[in-house]
């Protein structure tokens, strides 16, 4: 099990030619909850955002991400046939408000837990804000059924 923050800024590397091929900068969330890839940043000044697909991740270490095949290395696609949102980019998620099935607010978004293996996200860290995170801590919400992304809310169905 993995989260995005302990992923955020490594190193991803392509395991063949042992080169760099930018540092990861967010995630790809698709909306039947499972992280389908990881944005990278580019090396150079003219480096545009890519997205690195899970099946093409060999690995994940704690000092890197290392990539079996390159060439699905692609560009980041806003007109995809299934509906894609990332954590902190591109009007992410992050600290947007989760409900409950029973309209009970548990917090605002914080991290994802997820699977390396395929990706499948199994919890959600929730913060009530600075202080309840100082005096009571940060929650994780787990769930096994897809999150609802609305504009206002992300809706979960949470584990008994």
């Amino acid at each position: 099990m993995r989260t995005f923050m302990l992923l955020k800024d490594l190193p991803v590397y392509d395991e063949k030619a042992g080169k760099i091929l930018g540092r990861v900068s967010d995630i790809c969330i698709t909306s039947d909850g499972k992280v389908s890839a990881l944005l990278i940043k580019g090396k150079g000044l003219f480096e545009r955002d890519r997205v690195v697909p899970i099946e093409s991740i060999s690995s994940f270490g704690k000092d890197g991400v290392m990539v079996s095949d390159y060439r699905l290395v692609e560009k980041v696609n806003h007109e995809a046939d299934r509906p894609t949102y990332f954590l902190h980019s591109h009007h992410g998620l992050f600290r947007k408000p989760i409900l409950s099935s029973e309209g009970e607010k548990l917090g605002l978004l914080e991290d994802v837990y997820f699977t390396e293996e395929v990706g499948t996200i199994i919890g959600y860290e929730v913060t009530d804000g600075f202080f309840a995170d100082i005096t009571e801590g940060k929650k994780v919400v787990k769930t096994e059924q897809p999150l609802k992304i609305g504009e206002d809310v992300i809706v979960v169905y949470v584990n008994s």
